[in-house]
């Protein structure tokens, strides 16, 4: 028989199929057979007819003969895994399926046969590693299927469901081992544990200026390399009531945060543009001591000038009151470079406010400093109904070496004569 006359066989076996005589299909296929017994077309489509009859057994030889003469088709072994799934042949409709991915590890099909697989089989590692795949593998929320919604939904359910149990089991167990362990490690572990278990995502530095490599990716710094935090905390009143007084005399040195250049596109500081939502009262700003803020403010100045902040001319430090005014977020955001740390003394703090840097979130609290690393991207909210003032200023990164400040106040130098350095960078 000629090519010619199996394509007629094929498309005299759809005709039928059409109509609704299987069984005149089934024996245009075995007539095509009979002069090609080892066309994979021809045992495939005629697997699929005999499916359709109930004939579970009879497809899967038709399927085995398909991928023995064609092992390159991952959909061949998909139809075989269908046929053992009907037989109830687990290990067969398994070997089926891993068969399909090794031909392509990607198959969105194979990996989700394989998670109802092992789901059925309570296999529950294995039925996560291939839910995982499928999630991921999956359309978007708007290019999604109909008919596939369910199916994730079930997916995702699956696997939190296997994530909680998780956590039931390790977090308990820990917590006598984790018990003598300084408050840092325990940070660190929690932390370490949060991502192991889905509920933490590990943020990078994003400098928008210099980024020094190499530095540990903190999120909030360990409060012992800041001796003189307790220095600062302590004049916590004297400071409040200064900025209260500046609150009060309404003087015009406290400017809006967020002013961009006329003609900036519209970006996420749009809406605090030139806004008081947001606003600032500076008495260094990019290494300049502003005298005229510090005589405001005289006690608060003192202590600045005792404190070893940044010393870069020209560049840092920067200290201001941070004035956000009721029912107002600072989107999130990432700073200028990794060589400083933040310190924020919390002055006026109405509940309702909270401060998120990475993966951690933590509610002001009035005269309890704290540094963290603006590179990594940070946020604040004041969700109450009064205004929330912080004291923030510029620290070197702790991580860094005495010989490397040195080093980057000679860089910083050496730039600005060069003629080719940048201006000073926002804040």
């Amino acid at each position: 028989m000629t090519v010619t006359s199996i394509a007629q066989n094929l498309a005299a076996a759809s005709a039928a199929q059409r109509r609704g005589d299987h069984a005149g299909a089934i024996a245009q296929y075995r007539s095509a057979l009979v002069h090609d017994p080892r066309n994979p077309q021809v045992h495939n489509a005629l697997g699929n007819a005999l499916l359709v009859t109930g004939d579970a057994a009879g497809a899967r030889r038709h399927f085995d003969d398909a991928v023995a003469a064609d092992p390159t088709a991952p959909e061949l072994f998909l139809n075989l895994a269908k046929a053992c799934r009907l037989l109830s042949e687990d290990a067969a409709e398994q070997a089926a399926l891993d068969a399909a991915l090794r031909i392509d590890q990607r198959h969105f099909m194979a990996r989700l046969r394989l998670a109802e697989l092992h789901e059925r089989r309570a296999d529950g590692a294995a039925a996560a590693t291939h839910w995982a795949a499928v999630v991921a593998l999956a359309p978007s929320d708007a290019e999604c299927p109909p008919g596939l919604v369910p199916v994730l939904a079930h997916a995702r359910r699956f696997l939190a469901g296997r994530m909680a149990a998780f956590e039931a089991a390790v977090v308990p167990a820990l917590a006598v081992t984790r018990a003598p362990s300084s408050d840092e490690a325990k940070r660190r572990f929690d932390a370490c544990v949060e991502v192991a278990l889905g509920k933490r995502r590990v943020f990078t530095n994003e400098c928008h200026g210099l980024h020094y490599p190499f530095l540990p990716a903190d999120e909030f710094f360990p409060r012992a390399r800041f001796p003189w935090l307790a220095e600062l905390e302590a004049q916590t009143s004297v400071i409040r009531e200064e900025a209260k007084a500046l609150l009060a005399m309404r003087t015009e040195r406290i400017v809006p945060y967020v002013q961009q250049d006329p003609g900036t596109p519209r970006n996420k500081w749009s809406e605090l543009d030139r806004s008081s939502r947001w606003s600032a009262l500076f008495l260094w700003r990019h290494g300049v001591r502003d005298d005229q803020a510090c005589l405001l403010c005289p006690a608060t100045a003192a202590l600045v000038d005792r404190l070893p902040l940044v010393d870069i001319p020209g560049r840092s430090p920067t200290v201001f009151f941070s004035i956000l005014e009721p029912r107002t977020r600072i989107p999130p955001h990432t700073g200028v470079t990794n060589t400083r740390a933040i310190v924020h003394l919390p002055l006026i703090v109405p509940d309702g406010c909270h401060f998120r840097v990475g993966g951690e979130t933590r509610a002001w609290r009035e005269g309890e400093a704290f540094a963290f690393d603006d590179t990594i991207e940070h946020e604040a909210v004041n969700d109450s109904d009064t205004l929330r003032v912080v004291l923030i200023m510029d620290a070197w990164n702790p991580h860094l070496e005495p010989d490397e400040r040195d080093l980057l106040r000679r860089f910083f130098v050496v730039s600005d004569e060069s003629g080719f350095a940048t201006s000073a960078p926002d804040d």
